[in-house]
């Protein structure tokens, strides 16, 4: 069973929750959250990251720019700008994003749950990205980001949604990128009974998107449970926020890769290398993947449509991902990319960009792009049934989910 609670939401006042919500704290480098910040005020990303209230000679991780998004945050909260719902809830979150709409459940999941596998991973996670946001966490005292999880649809989750979005929504603002955020909340006792009870039959829940957030919130609340031997697993800091989708609704986008030279091949050699394992046909323009097992190549001027051949194909579920058969018969062994994750030759574009700009990096600072097919939802939660690891860089989500619009305090005492 998965424990998946309602809780008390600190949330943007309503007439500012388009100005405060911000995109992901990762989706920015440093100037570019400077310039978001400088554009908007009130972006949450003030706060996620705060190294941009300082001169670009303070290190990004001192100790400083974590305080300073504490102090900024409870600032806010003081000065009436965030409001603390005085009862525990669940928060419908819809997002639509050109004509098509995702709805999941915010609310708190259990970091017993994350530690014994209930909440299931499909990536590893590196300790210095962790570290930086379990200090956020940590000095901010606040979970400000939503892990996006994923469940296998649920009737009755599906009916008390349903039923709720027919009333009037607490916030419904487009932002920037076109993306429209609807939120709802879901206060009475029947409901909010109705989608703790549906969960808790639930065997499986998935990490979407947020490995490092899930670890980072999972990692404090053991800190805290350290510093506190005598806690009785009710404390806030035993659960981490989340968005909870049903697996009926998500989009999986893909991502994409581009490579800086041939490895020493001239066109003519590298074609009839990959030739082995794939079938070729030009294309006489850009071409985007249809089906599994196809993927698509831009050399120079020239799009292909690559077909693998059937002996290149597994039914084993990190095998079988056309990530993970790029990787074995292309990338390694012929481009000599061992390690993407590592490896300065290679670098990855999300499906959001599309494939113009595969076109112009393959035209421009790489040789070549390889368009994929999107991994699927199903294929996620095989890989994580097994129990088992996606290469790097398998998933794209879109939309994002807005930080700022639902905050996690894991104390239950007034702040200064």
């Amino acid at each position: 069973m998965s424990i998946i609670k309602p809780f008390r939401c600190i949330r943007p006042r309503e007439d500012l929750a388009g100005q405060i919500a911000a995109l992901p704290y990762d989706v920015y480098n440093r100037q570019e959250a400077k310039q978001a910040v400088a554009k908007n005020p009130l972006s949450f990303l003030n706060i996620d990251r705060a190294e941009t209230q300082f001169d670009d000679s303070v290190d990004m991780y001192a100790d400083c720019v974590y305080q300073k998004a504490h102090d900024l945050l409870w600032n806010m909260v003081k000065e009436g700008q965030f409001i603390t719902d005085p009862d525990k809830a669940y928060y419908i979150y819809r997002l639509t994003m050109n004509g098509r709409s995702q709805t999941g459940i915010t609310a708190c999941a259990s970091i017993d749950d994350y530690q014994n596998n209930w909440i299931k991973k499909h990536e590893n996670t590196r300790a210095d990205k962790e570290e930086d946001r379990i200090r956020h966490v940590d000095i901010c005292d606040a979970q400000t980001g939503p892990i996006f999880l994923a469940y296998r649809s649920n009737s009755t989750i599906n009916a008390v949604v349903e039923q709720k979005m027919k009333e009037e929504p607490l916030y419904d603002f487009t932002a920037e990128d076109g993306v429209v955020h609807t939120v709802w909340k879901v206060k009475e006792e029947l409901q909010v009974q109705a989608i703790e009870q549906a969960f808790a039959q639930i065997d499986s829940i998935y990490i979407a998107d947020g490995h490092h957030r899930a670890a980072s919130a999972v990692k404090t609340g053991l800190k805290r449970r350290e510093a506190h031997p005598d806690y009785t697993g009710e404390e806030e800091f035993n659960y981490f926020l989340s968005v909870l989708f049903p697996d009926d609704q998500l989009m999986i986008m893909d991502y994409n890769r581009v490579v800086k030279d041939l490895n020493g091949y001239s066109k003519k050699e590298f074609l009839e290398k990959i030739s082995e394992k794939f079938g070729i046909e030009e294309q006489k323009e850009a071409y985007k993947p249809e089906k599994k097992g196809t993927l698509g190549m831009c050399l120079g001027e020239q799009w292909y449509k690559l077909t693998a051949k059937p002996e290149v194909t597994s039914s084993d579920p990190v095998a079988g991902l056309d990530v993970s058969i790029l990787q074995k018969e292309i990338l390694t062994p012929i481009l000599g990319i061992t390690d993407p994750k590592t490896d300065q030759r290679i670098d990855f574009v999300g499906g959001i960009r599309g494939l113009s700009e595969l076109e112009r990096r393959a035209r421009t600072d790489m040789a070549m792009a390889f368009s994929m097919y999107p991994t699927s939802i199903e294929e996620l939660f095989a890989v994580a049934d097994a129990k088992l690891l996606m290469p790097p860089k398998s998933t794209w989500f879109e939309p994002k989910l807005r930080s700022g619009l639902f905050i996690h305090s894991l104390e239950e005492e007034e702040h200064d």
